[in-house]
C-alpha cells in the first residue's frame, strides 16, 4: 500500500477538538445537516466533515463529550487503530451501519489534514503526486413527477455540463427518450442496494431495458442484478459500476465479476488506509474510478476534489462544487474542470 505507507507514520500533536454544524437545502427535496470536526494542536487545524444523514447523530454527537480521548500525540495511523476501538455514536445505534464509517471517515481526514499541516506540506508532495485540473459532472434528481426542467436550465448556463442522473420507476418513455436528447448522460445510478432510505428503487427489468437501449455510452451504477435483470446486462458488463456495496478492497474482490469501474466516496471506506488500499488495488487491476460525494457542505467537498485530482482527474466525477446541489442556482457557477489551488496546504483544495 505504497499510498497509505507515505502517510501512516506522520505525527501530530492534537490539544483540543471541536465541532461546527453546517446545513442547507437540497435539490433532492431535504435538509443536508453536517457536522465539520475540527482538530487543534501546535497552532494548526485539520478538518474534517461527517456526512452522516440523521440530524439527530449530529445533535447528538455536538452535544456530548467531544474528544473521544482524542488529545495527545499520534500517527496518523495510530489515531485511526484508536479510533477503530471507540464508539463514536456515544451509545446511540445509528439507522444505517455505513454511518459509523461516515463519521470516522469525518475524523481521519481531519487527522490527515492536521498531520499535514503541522508538517508544513500537503498531500499531494507527500504522496510524490501533483494536483491535475478535476473533471465534474452534475448529479441531479429530475423531481416528482419527473421532468426535464433542472437538466435544461444547468444546460443554459454550461451547454458543455454532464450528468449523473437518479432513474426511478416514474421515468416514463418519453422522459427517458427527452433526457437521453440532451447528450449529457454520463452515469445513471439505479439505487438497486440501498434498503429503508428514502431513494430506495426497487429493480425493474423494464426500466433498466429502456435505461440501457437508449442511453448506450453511459455508466449504469449499483443496479440490483436479479434472475429478471441480470440478463439484461450480457454485452452491458463493462458499463457496469459499483458504489453503495463498496466500503473497502474485499467489498471489490466480492463483486459477482471483475468490475470495469467503480464510484470511490471516501467517506464510505470509513478510514483513509481503507480509501488508499482500495485505490491502490483498482489501479493494480485495471478498474477505472471516478470521484463521489455525500452533499458535503464544508470542507469535505474540497477534501473529495483533492483526492480526485490525485488518482482520476478525467473521470467522470460525481463532485460538482456544493452551489450545484441548492434548489435556486447562483448566477455565476464553477465550470468543468476545476482548477488546483496555487498554494495547497494539508488535505484542502
Amino acid at each position: 500500500m505504497p499510498n497509505y505507507d507515505a502517510v501512516a507514520d506522520l505525527p501530530l500533536r492534537i490539544e483540543a477538538v471541536g465541532y461546527s454544524r453546517r446545513q442547507r437545502e437540497t435539490t433532492s427535496g431535504f435538509r443536508r445537516v453536517s457536522t465539520v470536526i475540527s482538530l487543534h494542536g501546535g497552532g494548526e487545524t485539520g478538518r474534517g466533515e461527517d456526512v452522516t444523514y440523521e440530524t439527530a447523530d449530529h445533535d447528538a454527537l455536538q452535544a456530548a463529550a467531544p474528544s473521544f480521548d482524542l488529545v495527545g500525540d499520534w500517527t496518523v495511523d495510530s489515531l485511526s487503530a484508536h479510533l477503530a476501538e471507540r464508539d463514536l455514536f456515544h451509545g446511540r445505534t445509528p439507522d444505517q451501519a455505513a454511518f459509523r464509517n461516515y463519521r470516522r471517515w469525518g475524523f481521519e481526514s481531519a487527522a490527515l489534514d492536521l498531520a499535514l499541516r503541522q508538517a508544513d506540506t500537503d498531500l499531494a508532495s507527500v504522496l510524490g503526486r501533483t494536483y491535475d485540473p478535476v473533471s465534474f459532472i452534475v448529479s441531479t434528481r429530475l423531481g416528482s413527477p419527473p421532468s426535464t426542467d433542472r437538466i435544461e436550465t444547468l444546460l443554459a448556463r454550461d451547454e458543455g455540463l454532464a450528468f449523473k442522473l437518479d432513474p426511478t420507476d416514474e421515468w416514463t418513455t418519453d422522459l427517458i427518450d427527452a433526457v437521453a436528447d440532451t447528450g449529457g448522460v454520463r452515469i445513471l445510478d439505479l439505487k438497486g442496494h440501498y434498503e429503508g432510505t428514502e431513494v430506495d428503487q426497487a429493480p425493474d427489468p423494464a426500466l433498466y431495458e429502456r435505461l440501457l437501449d437508449a442511453f448506450p455510452g453511459a455508466i449504469i451504477e449499483d443496479p440490483a442484478l436479479t434472475d429478471a435483470t441480470e440478463p439484461l446486462f450480457d454485452g452491458h458488463r463493462d458499463r457496469v459500476s459499483w458504489d453503495a456495496p463498496i466500503h473497502g478492497v474485499g467489498d471489490v474482490k466480492a463483486l459477482p465479476s471483475a468490475p470495469e469501474w467503480l464510484n470511490s466516496k471516501p467517506s464510505r471506506f470509513g478510514s483513509i488506509k481503507s480509501l488508499f488500499e482500495t485505490i491502490t488495488y483498482c489501479v493494480d487491476q485495471g478498474i477505472e474510478m471516478y470521484g463521489g460525494g455525500q452533499f458535503e457542505l464544508g470542507v469535505g467537498r474540497g477534501q473529495l476534489h483533492a483526492i480526485a485530482s490525485l488518482f482520476y482527474p478525467d473521470a467522470p466525477n460525481d463532485v460538482a462544487p456544493a452551489a450545484y446541489n441548492v434548489p435556486t442556482l447562483a448566477d455565476d457557477l464553477p465550470s468543468s474542470p476545476l482548477s488546483p489551488p496555487p498554494d495547497p496546504g494539508g488535505f484542502g483544495w
